[in-house]
């Protein structure tokens, strides 16, 4: 049984690895692109395995950002898998000790915990690193590929190869706005935000870090105070 569940979520994390394979691709060229060389970029995607974490810290690091505004920034950028964690620690097993929960919770990025999610009963630690496994290595061996793709390629590939993680965040943001007003709302906030302190004589000389800090607070805190959760009509 032990042997099975692992099997199983290895399935279940295939597809999830796949895709981070395609991501994390561009992650890597985007890393040697801000002046990490591939090792360095191997293992930053090893010991985070945070997409938009990872973009927002070479970014950070490509600047001098002081360590506060890098730890800052993660904090806001991550605390959503706490979130999650919260939420999927409702189903865990009671073999699911402090330990197994600690290395859970290292790989537990949106996919993973949206698989888990739907999985009926109680999950087991057989099951939950199967299930990491692939995202795991995909993430990695992308991030691998990429970099060292980035130090062969010509500038022109490189630049349009670098802009498909954007495009991953476009496809997450984009239905889901289309959909529902109050995911809508909260884009358009950060959108407009995002330009005003790109590029207002008073707010441009925010740092990258405290605006993406203050995008995220300021939208989510708007979001929250127009469309309470629960609110009907929402859609």
């Amino acid at each position: 049984m032990k042997k099975a569940d692992f099997v199983k979520g290895l399935k279940h994390g295939v597809p999830i690895g796949l895709g981070y394979l395609s991501v994390s691709f561009a992650f890597g060229i985007q890393a040697v692109a801000s002046g990490l060389t591939p090792l360095m970029a191997v293992l930053v995607s090893m010991t985070n395995v945070t997409s938009a974490g990872q973009l927002a810290g070479i970014t950070l690091m490509s600047q001098l950002a002081p360590l506060s505004e890098v730890a800052l920034t993660q904090l806001t950028i991550n605390l959503r898998y706490a979130l999650m964690s919260l939420s999927l620690s409702q189903k865990m097993g009671s073999e699911m000790n402090a330990l197994r929960r600690m290395i859970f919770s290292f790989c537990n990025t949106d996919e993973i915990f949206a698989v888990a999610s739907s999985q009926p009963g109680k999950l087991g630690h057989h099951y939950l690193y199967g299930l990491m496994v692939a995202p795991y290595i995909g993430w990695s061996l992308g991030t691998l590929l990429g970099a060292v793709a980035g130090t062969l390629l010509p500038l022109f590939v490189r630049t349009a190869l670098g802009i498909a993680i954007y495009g991953m965040f476009l496809a997450i943001v984009i239905p889901p706005s289309r959909k529902a007003s109050n995911v809508r709302l909260v884009v358009i906030i950060s959108a407009v935000l995002s330009i005003a302190l790109r590029y207002l004589p008073v707010l441009k000389s925010i740092s990258s870090g405290y605006a993406i800090i203050l995008c995220a607070l300021t939208a989510s805190a708007i979001g929250a105070w127009l469309h309470p959760a629960g609110e009907e009509g929402a859609q």
